[in-house]
């Protein structure tokens, strides 16, 4: 699809047009949007899985004589 070349392009042609100063903001928005991306993806994956079995149940550690 594109080349090395191409995308070294866009970043240049974009660095330009939005100027050095707003760069650091949108690097950190980027940023703060992958880690809640990240973050939901890992909830629903958790959300879809089947119960644990085991010692641990929600979150909480069972006493001894409710685990089996």
């Amino acid at each position: 699809m594109f080349g090395l070349s191409e995308v070294a392009l866009l970043l240049i042609v974009l660095i330009v047009l939005l100027g050095v100063r707003k760069l650091p903001g949108l690097v950190r928005s980027a940023g703060q949007a992958t880690r809640i991306f990240k973050s939901e993806s890992r909830a629903l994956r958790t959300q879809d899985a089947p119960p644990a079995k085991g010692p641990v149940v929600g979150g909480t550690v069972l006493p001894r004589e409710e685990r089996n």
